[in-house]
């Protein structure tokens, strides 16, 4: 029987405006009865998962920053954190590229230069990073990284971000997270080493646990469940990858996907 779900959270769980669908809170009403865990999984900071969940914020597990960072009671029960001076060198070398936005991911505060805190990115900005601050150099950050994060507006990361960060490919492992953002954190850390600690923190099996997702930052998370769905919008490798599909975000697809585990009898 399953015990807990992991669920990917934007082209995931949340509809082209960034809500929770309708429904979630009979659902997550149904998984409590039964005993089954519900653990948000995103690129996302604590804090923004916490605004975004928080009637749950001591009911739900929340593996934040792509896995650096996970919480459950407001406690943290596995960090990850980043050189200070790696991060440091990394932010500097994406300076020149034109209209790419950068952030210091902190375990506190996520940190973007002063003159980068501009409309066009604080909009994007917030739905990620809810305690951010602007700040003059990223050299006296006084916080400690867990992640690195480009934002490209244009929606061509792959092709702006991602080839000047892949030389740091042998210090860090470097991620497409969307079409927009590129995330640097430690090697051999993402959502999947999450899942595996969070396992072993509570007893738990990969048979006994579900996970859903839509890009290539949930890949790992995948491996590291029985139950993997990839969404109808998913990412091809990511259909590739997982056992099972489930609809689009649009159509509420972890919704439909939980109600299929239990229709099942696996939950």
């Amino acid at each position: 029987m399953i015990k807990i779900i992991f669920s990917d959270m934007d082209g995931t769980l949340l509809d082209e405006h960034g809500n929770v669908p309708a429904g979630f809170d009979e659902i997550v009403a149904e998984l409590e009865k039964r005993g089954v865990m519900f653990a948000p999984a995103s690129g996302r900071q604590y804090y923004s998962l916490e605004d975004s969940f928080m009637k749950y914020k001591d009911r739900f597990l929340f593996l934040a920053e792509n896995g650096t960072v996970v919480t459950y009671k407001g406690e943290k029960i596995f960090t990850c954190p980043m050189d200070k001076q790696l991060a440091q060198q990394v932010l500097k070398t994406a300076e020149p590229l034109k209209r790419v936005y950068g952030v210091f991911c902190g375990m506190k505060n996520g940190y973007v230069l002063t003159h980068q805190y501009t409309d066009e990115f604080l909009e994007e900005l917030h739905k990620y990073y809810t305690h951010s601050e602007p700040i003059p150099s990223f050299i006296d950050v006084p916080d400690i990284p867990v992640k690195v994060s480009f934002f490209d507006p244009t929606g061509h990361a792959a092709e702006t971000i991602y080839p000047v960060m892949k030389p740091f490919e042998s210090k860090l492992q470097v991620v497409l997270a969307s079409d927009h953002w590129v995330d640097l954190m430690n090697p051999g850390i993402n959502k999947g080493v999450a899942v595996k600690e969070v396992q072993k923190r509570f007893g738990i099996r990969p048979d006994e646990c579900a996970a859903f997702g839509d890009y290539m930052n949930d890949a790992e998370m995948m491996e590291a469940v029985y139950y993997s769905f990839a969404m109808g919008n998913a990412y091809p490798e990511i259909k590739k990858l997982a056992r099972f599909e489930t609809a689009t975000n649009e159509e509420h697809g972890v919704l439909l996907g939980i109600k299929r585990l239990m229709k099942e009898g696996l939950i």
